[in-house]
Formats: structure tokens, C-alpha cells, sequence
């Protein structure tokens, strides 16, 4: 029997009918992975999952990182990160409070960044009937695609560099700022700005401003005028999807072709809980 999928009517997103809690065969999964390649972004709502379930299906697609600000991981499971803006009785975040508020692709920094990424919502905020903390997603295929040749000729072969401790964060950021320790686990690293996605072949952008510093090659002032052009045609609204989420949603995107955003229109008392596993991927090319 064929897994329902749904397109969303955007660039890129697609709602897949399926409960995630039931054993999941070979077939099934390979199913659900074609699903996930050929939408970048799916999600499944009304999953009930426990932990374990959440790491068992993530692990299914690769090996899964431990974060680095180890103080949001969840008591007992490494794996899950918290993603969050309660705080406890010292009145300290239980979570990170300002993940992916600036555009961004997960773990870029990293020699093998991630995959994809999952987030389960436990808890979501509601204001007069309506979710808030939406996430926007761009589909960074589409953007290469609508490129000009010219430009297409110009960025090909060229790496650009990023810097975690250069992410850009929003003004006065409850985020614990970088130890010595983990700026030593994040130097520098170079990726194409035109990836090819490990298992479809296809091309895409993969570039961010802010934690993008530089290309290698070119001058700092020249350099840095190409990434935000390109930062800035990949979240044009007709590559974008806005995913407003419901509690038990889970929603998983491919970090080699989408970037993503995190709306912040809500505020204590509006409570939002998210468990996040994220999968390694493989080296850029």
C-alpha cells in the first residue's frame, strides 16, 4: 500500500500520512526516505512518540550528533536536544530559546554537517486560535536553478568559508555564549557554494551570510558582496514554505538543499517545547 504523500502548494514541503510509533520495515522506510528526498521538507502530524521512537526512526537515516551546547540535551537522551523557551524554577532556559532564529543550515560548520534534522513539538504556543512560532524553509535547488548562467559559471568550483562562532544571533541572546573548548571543536571549514546532494545528484546553494566569512580565492570586500546576493535570492519568498506547526508535528528537512528560519512571535507565558535529533551527514561536494 502506497504512504499517502501531500505537496504543499510551495517550492518545496509535502505532508506525509503515516504513524511513526509502528515498526517500520525496510521496505516502508525506503518509502518514506524517497518521500523525504523528494520533497526536502516532510512532515507528519498527530505522532505520538516517545523518546526512544524519535531515536530510533532519526537513527534510520544515519548517525545521530550529540550537541554541542551540552547543557540543553535531555536528561538520559544525548541525542535530543531541547528546543525551548521555559525555564525552570531558577528561571533558567530548560532549552535553547533562540534556535534558528536567523536563516541558517544546520551544523554547516561542521567537516560532515547534517543530513537532516527532526523536530518533534511537544508543546506549541496559541494566541487567539492561532499557532504561533512558525518555521520558514527555502528550497536552495530551486534557488540555484533560477540562477543566470553567468552566475552559475561564476560560483562554480568556488568554497566558501564558515565560522560557527560567526552565526548570526538576534539581539540580546539568552544562548550561552562559546566556551574555549568548543571554538577548538569548530575551526574554520570550506564548502562548495554549489553542493551535490549525496543520494539525488542534484545541485543546489549552500551558503549562509554571517557565518559564511569569506571565499577562498577571492578578495574579503568582493567575497562577502557575492554571499549576501546569494543569502539573499535563496529566501525569496517562491522558494520558501512556511510550516505552521501543530503539537505533534514532526518535521523533518534536508540540510544539503533547504535553509531555515524559526519565527519568534511569541513570548513567556506562550510556552514552546521542541525535542530535536539531528543526523550527520556526509563531507560536501
Amino acid at each position: 500500500m502506497t504512504i499517502p504523500v501531500r505537496k504543499c502548494d510551495a517550492a518545496l514541503g509535502a505532508e506525509i500520512v503515516f504513524d511513526l510509533a509502528q515498526t517500520i520495515d525496510d521496505a516502508t522506510f525506503a518509502e518514506l526516505e524517497q518521500a523525504f528526498h523528494d520533497n526536502i521538507v516532510v512532515f507528519f502530524r498527530n505522532q505520538h512518540l516517545s523518546n526512544e521512537k524519535q531515536i530510533e526512526f532519526s537513527r534510520r537515516f544515519g548517525e545521530l550528533e550529540i550537541h554541542i551546547v551540552k547543557k540543553y540535551l535531555l536528561a538520559g537522551y544525548p541525542e535530543i536536544l531541547l528546543v525551548s523557551n521555559i525555564k525552570n524554577e531558577a528561571g533558567e532556559h530548560i532549552g535553547l530559546a533562540d534556535a534558528g532564529f536567523t536563516w541558517h543550515s544546520d551544523t554547516s560548520y561542521r567537516r560532515n554537517p547534517s543530513r537532516c534534522s527532526l523536530l518533534y513539538a511537544k508543546e506549541v504556543p496559541y494566541r487567539d486560535g492561532k499557532a504561533l512560532g512558525d518555521t520558514v524553509f527555502s528550497n536552495t535547488i530551486a534557488a540555484y536553478e533560477a540562477l543566470s548562467a553567468a552566475t552559475k559559471r561564476r560560483i562554480e568550483g568556488l568554497t566558501a568559508i564558515h565560522r560557527y562562532s560567526m552565526r548570526r544571533r538576534v539581539d540580546n541572546s539568552p544562548r550561552p555564549k562559546l566556551t574555549a573548548a568548543q571554538l577548538a571543536e569548530t575551526p574554520d571549514i570550506a564548502h562548495p557554494i554549489v553542493r551535490t546532494h549525496p543520494y539525488t545528484g542534484r545541485k543546489a546553494l549552500y551558503i549562509t551570510a554571517g557565518e559564511c566569512i569569506g571565499i577562498e580565492g577571492m578578495p574579503e570586500d568582493e567575497a562577502l558582496a557575492l554571499i549576501d546576493e546569494l543569502d539573499a535570492h535563496c529566501i525569496r519568498p517562491e522558494f520558501c514554505y512556511r510550516h505552521s506547526w501543530r503539537a505533534g508535528d514532526l518535521v523533518m528537512w534536508d540540510n544539503a538543499t533547504a535553509m531555515h528560519l524559526a519565527v519568534c512571535d511569541y513570548a513567556l507565558p506562550d510556552r514552546r517545547l521542541m525535542h530535536r535529533t539531528t543526523v550527520i551527514g556526509s563531507q560536501p561536494f
